[in-house]
């Protein structure tokens, strides 16, 4: 069962499927009656009370701590097992903070996909200080048993393991860019035959989202209070000025 938001967003939730399923059909992955057989599977609403019988939800709205609390609100409201599983996708927003939304945070856990979900192979597994230990159980069971994902486990502490790591890097680069010390495609091009990355930093801004990664940023640095995870005024401004990357067909490169 997937809930968006509106009936557009129906539409769209249900057209990214099915070019997601032609894309496996083009490489081999699927076949034709496998794929319709998938599609066949997901029903789509845009009333969350299409949730109430569900035994698992997946939280993956826009990373607005705000919203996200909003949505954890309501799914507890609707959701009628007490003891079904509440998962967010966030980035970086603590988890704690979404649980205590809920009269169940034992039953909330952090479970982090990596985009794009279909070809990345690892999954972050975040328990907070109140989830029960069945919770996290379930909650790796989902994703490594039922998704076949890699799994680690990391604290609740904004950005876990990852982005931790991540945000400060993509960060530099973009106040390499600001400094006028290099150019965005010889940033990213050092970095992908220099360093052997799949992608560069900048690259890798625009397909995350610039507006993403600043509310990711923004959440570590008010945690953390690192001037290394806030966010440059050049990625702020790219935010305030609509060029989010690929989804808006403009951010540090240009796309079609």
């Amino acid at each position: 069962m997937l809930v968006e938001q509106d009936a557009a967003g129906v539409d769209r939730a249900r057209a990214a499927v099915s070019r997601s399923l032609d894309r496996a059909l083009r490489g081999g992955a699927l076949d034709r009656p496998g794929a319709e057989r998938l599609l066949g599977a997901i029903r789509f609403s845009d009333r969350v009370e299409s949730l109430a019988d569900r035994t698992l939800v997946v939280e993956a709205v826009a990373e607005n701590e705000a919203l996200k609390i909003d949505v954890f609100a309501r799914l507890d409201a609707v959701v009628e097992d007490p003891d079904a599983l509440l998962v967010s996708n966030t980035s970086a927003i603590p988890i704690i903070k979404l649980a205590m939304a809920t009269s169940r945070p034992q039953n909330v856990v952090g479970v982090h996909f990596f985009n794009p979900v279909p070809v990345m192979a690892l999954v972050e597994i975040v328990p907070t200080l109140v989830s029960g230990p069945a919770a996290e159980r379930r909650a790796v069971e989902f994703a490594a048993d039922l998704l076949g994902k890699t799994t680690i486990r990391s604290p609740d502490r904004a950005g876990f393991v990852v982005n931790a790591l991540l945000v400060p890097y993509l960060l530099s680069a973009v106040r390499m860019l600001e400094s006028g010390f290099a150019s965005a495609e010889d940033i990213d091009t050092g970095m992908v035959l220099g360093c052997g990355h799949p992608m560069g930093p900048l690259g890798l801004i625009d397909l995350i989202g610039l507006d993403t990664t600043a509310a990711v940023a923004e959440s570590m640095y008010a945690e953390f209070k690192e001037p290394l995870y806030a966010p440059s005024p050049m990625l702020a401004q790219m935010v305030a000025a609509g060029r989010l990357g690929r989804k808006s067909g403009r951010g540090f490169f240009t796309y079609a």
